[in-house]
Order: C-alpha cells, then sequence, then structure tokens
C-alpha cells in the first residue's frame, strides 16, 4: 500500500457526527469486568454518543460492548475472539494497539483490510498474548473525536491479587473537527504563523542539554531552530471523558491497594502522572512489566501505557491522581476516595507548568522479561525530520526496513527535528537497548519516545509477517508525514 492510498484512509471524517444510535450508558473505566467465559465472540461497537465538557454537549465516538462497557477486557492467553460492527455512517477501521495480531487484523485502513463499512460486522480470531494494559483505537482521524477505549489483559495472578485496578483512558479534546485543526496548522504554516512554545533556555548549554533528551523546552543557540511542546492547545482534556470540573470520583478501600493503568490516548498531548500524597510504584510499561520504580511523577508520551502501584493510607481520604500536560498548566485525572472522605475541589489549571518529557526514566527502567541475548542479523538506521514552520514532517531511511521472517533486527533512530515524537511499532515488542549514544538494557515496549536532537536503538526479533506500520503517534505528525513501515521480505 502507497503512503498516499493510507493517508487518504486517515482522512476518514470525523467532522460528520450526524446521525446518532442507541448506546447504553456507559460504565466507568474503573469497574473490574467480570471475565468473558462464551463461546460465541464477544461484541464491540463503533457507535455515537454524547458528553458534557465543561457545561458543554458534545457528540463523539464510542467504542461499547453490548452492555455499554466501553472497551474490552480479556483473559492473558486466550483467544482474542471479537465481533466488531458499526453503527455509525462513515466507514472506519479499529487498531489494537499493544496486541501483535496477524497483519490482516492489525487494523490499519488499507494495510491490508479494508475500512469497515456502516452496518458491517468483521470477526477477529488471533491469540491475545501475555497480560498487559494495551487499548484500541482509529487509525483515521476520528480518534480525536474519542474513538478510543482500554484493552486490558489480565493474567491469572492479577485475577486472584487482593489489588484493585482503576483504568484511566487520557484525551485531549477540541470542539473543532480533526479536520479543522489540522487545516489550522496547515493553514500557520503556510502564513509563517505557527505559535511556538519556549521556556527560559538558552545558550550552548541549554542546547547541550536539550539533546541530552532530558532537557527543558526552549531556545537554542543563535541561529538554530528552536524546539516546540504543543502545536494544540486544546479545549480540554479528559481522564475516562471527565475534566476537573466534574471529575471521576473511584471509591477505594482505606488501607488498600491500587494498581492505576493509565492510558494517554491523547492525539497530540503528553502528560506527567503526579500521584501526589500517593507514594507509586511503577511496575508496566506499554504493558510489559518492567522492574519497581518508585516515586510520584511518571511521564507518559502518546500511545504509551503506565501501570502504578499505590498503596492507601489506613486512615483514608481522598487522593487526587494527576495527569499534567507537558510544559503548560492544564490539568486531568481521578479522585480516588475512601469512604466519608472530604473531597475538595481540583482546579482544572494548576500553579506550575507540567514537566517537559525527556528520557530520564527511560535510562533508568529495567525489563522482567528481556528479549533473549542475540547478534542483529540486520540493523537500520533512521532521521526523524521536519519542522514546525512548514508543518512537514517525514522519516528518512523509512522505505528500505525490509527484514526477513527469524532475524534478529536493530534499529537505531535519531530525532533531527526540534519537536518530540513518540514511535510506535505495529505487531511487534521491541526492546529499547541503547540511549543518546549509550548501551541500556531498557525496557520492552511498543511506543518509546524521542526528545528533540535524542537517539535511541531498538531491538526485536521478525517473527510476525507483514508490511507493519512504524509511526509517529501524535496524530497530526502522522498525517503529514512520519509514517513509514517495516516490510517482510516477499510482501507486496
Amino acid at each position: 500500500m502507497k503512503r498516499r492510498n493510507f493517508l487518504n484512509g486517515l482522512m476518514v471524517g470525523a467532522a460528520a457526527l450526524g446521525t446518532s444510535f442507541a448506546v447504553p450508558p456507559l460504565r466507568t473505566w474503573a469497574q473490574v469486568a467480570a471475565a468473558n467465559t462464551s463461546p460465541a465472540p464477544r461484541g464491540l461497537s463503533v457507535g455515537y454518543r454524547t458528553i458534557d465538557v465543561m457545561g458543554r454537549s458534545a457528540r463523539v465516538f464510542g467504542l461499547v460492548q453490548p452492555d455499554g462497557r466501553p472497551g474490552l477486557e480479556v483473559e492473558a492467553g486466550t483467544d482474542f475472539d471479537l465481533s466488531l460492527s458499526s453503527a455509525i455512517d462513515e466507514p472506519t477501521l479499529i487498531h489494537w494497539h499493544g496486541l501483535t495480531p496477524p497483519w490482516a487484523d492489525d487494523g490499519v485502513p488499507g494495510n491490508p483490510a479494508a475500512l469497515l463499512k456502516p452496518t458491517e460486522t468483521r470477526r477477529y480470531t488471533f491469540p491475545v498474548g501475555a497480560g498487559g494494559t494495551h487499548w484500541m483505537h482509529a487509525h483515521t482521524l476520528q480518534e480525536q473525536n474519542l474513538l478510543a477505549a482500554p484493552l486490558i489483559v489480565r493474567t491469572a495472578d492479577e485475577l486472584k491479587r487482593d489489588e484493585q485496578d482503576v483504568v484511566v483512558l487520557l484525551h485531549d479534546f477540541s470542539f473543532k473537527s480533526p479536520e479543522e485543526l489540522l487545516a489550522k496548522l496547515k493553514g500557520k504554516a503556510a502564513s509563517g504563523a505557527m505559535p511556538m512554545d519556549h521556556s527560559a533556555m538558552s545558550g550552548i548549554n541549554g542546547m547541550q542539554h536539550m539533546m541530552s533528551g532530558n532537557g527543558m523546552a526552549g531556545m537554542a543557540t543563535p541561529g538554530m531552530p528552536a524546539m516546540d511542546l504543543n502545536d494544540i492547545d486544546y479545549d480540554a482534556y479528559l481522564a475516562n471523558d471527565r475534566t476537573f470540573d466534574d471529575p471521576e470520583i473511584v471509591k477505594v478501600e482505606k488501607g488498600g491497594r491500587v494498581r492505576l493503568r493509565i492510558i494517554n490516548g491523547a492525539t497530540a498531548t503528553a502528560f506527567t502522572i503526579d500521584t501526589g500524597r500517593l507514594s507509586g510504584e511503577l511496575i508496566a510499561v506499554d504493558g510489559q512489566g518492567v522492574e519497581p520504580v518508585y516515586g510520584s511523577n511518571f511521564p507518559v508520551a502518546m500511545g504509551q501505557r503506565v501501570d502504578i502501584r499505590v498503596n492507601l493510607p489506613t486512615e483514608g481520604g481522598a487522593f487526587p491522581v494527576l495527569a499534567i500536560r507537558e510544559g503548560a498548566v492544564e490539568r486531568a485525572g481521578v479522585i480516588l476516595a475512601t469512604a466519608g472522605a472530604d473531597v475538595r475541589r481540583v482546579q482544572v489549571a494548576g500553579d506550575a507548568k507540567g514537566p517537559v518529557l525527556g528520557l530520564d526514566l527511560e535510562q533508568r527502567l529495567r525489563p522482567v522479561a528481556p528479549i533473549a541475548t542475540r547478534t542483529a542479523d540486520r540493523r537500520f538506521r533512521l532521521s526523524l525530520t521536519g519542522d514546525m514552520i512548514a508543518y512537514s514532517w517525514g522519516i528518512d531511511g523509512a522505505d528500505g526496513v525490509v527484514v526477513k521472517r527469524g532475524e534478529r533486527v536493530e534499529v537505531a533512530i535519531s530525532n533531527a527535528s526540534m519537536m518530540a515524537h513518540p514511535m510506535h511499532l505495529h505487531g511487534h515488542h521491541f526492546q529499547v537497548i541503547g540511549i543518546n549514544g549509550t548501551r541500556v538494557a531498557g525496557a520492552v515496549r511498543d511506543t518509546v519516545l524521542l526528545p528533540p536532537m535524542a537517539s535511541v536503538v531498538l531491538a526485536f526479533d521478525a517473527d510476525n509477517p507483514g508490511r507493519w506500520p512504524f509511526h509517529c503517534h501524535h496524530l497530526y505528525h502522522m498525517a503529514t508525514g512520519m509514517m513509514g513501515y517495516v516490510t517482510y521480505d516477499g510482501i507486496g
């Protein structure tokens, strides 16, 4: 499939949210679902729904089970046996982000599957794999209009554990259509009026710090381009469809243990998760276990997931869990509250800007189950390119990534642009084995962040034949060119 055809599929509308159908009332994502025991395929439907955002009614997409529950919860080691139906009046398709299905079931329009037509039903059957916090979303601009939902794969051990799951799906929201947002970005680029979001860092020391992938955004050395953080200021930032004007309050037990499964489903916004008064234990990234990392602040870029375990004090209380927008004051999140707790209002805007995401945490992560040590059969070098002025993005070298089944593949990626890019590989999990020129035994992931001027090396086994997308998970960067493929030899 040519990139032009892919982009045509990507542009499938999210503006025409016109015809509705009745969707059962949604339940909270924080509720634990009963395990599926039916031999028949599970049902999942794409439809329309209405949510309240800052006192205004907003018509968005939904991805729900027949009983109204959003998303899916399945058991590890079982088959992903699903009947996906569409009740919207435009074509669509769903990508199972974090799973490794056969190529035909991946959910990218035209690669190779056709879009799901209105009223059409399609069945998917493949092994679900190991446990993990994953999600599913449209691989079109419909993703901006909340066509996304959690996809949680629980192990038998997790189902037995005395631990409460709280699933949080983050999103950025606009009352404008994604087509309008993209046109505005392109229009400002054409006029040379792109807004830049900078803080006070300049000079050679600042550039060196920024090149490490750990620095704050700011002006570069005179004569050099400047780093940019947020190219869209959204109307709202959501956690489970809600702002802090009307947040989700999750009932928890005094002295209990909670596993936060946090999914950054935003299209163009990175966050830092702040557990506040609760000490957090990071135990998984992108659904893959890591050796525990303790703290209260954990970065999560678009497409990434973090599993954070917190222990509640025996005296109870109310405990906001914040998702703070990168380089800005806006916040979303949920509030964990024990019975009788005094739940106080959390302001949407905080007192300080959220941290700029770097690679500090990435350098510390160590996987519970690393990939086997093995010499690479093939090595590739890619460079992420583009700029905000032209609003044009790309991956130099992406056309030449051709592999054979059974090979160990290493991909070295450098970011030559002045904006961060969370890079996602379909159909595989990779291990981060290099960061900014230093060899590491890093996390196993499916999405890795590359800050400006940073570099990483990824290793994976070519064990799933197809023509797999490798792209930036910033929706508008992908839509304007930052999209490549890992192609198995013999796949046209």
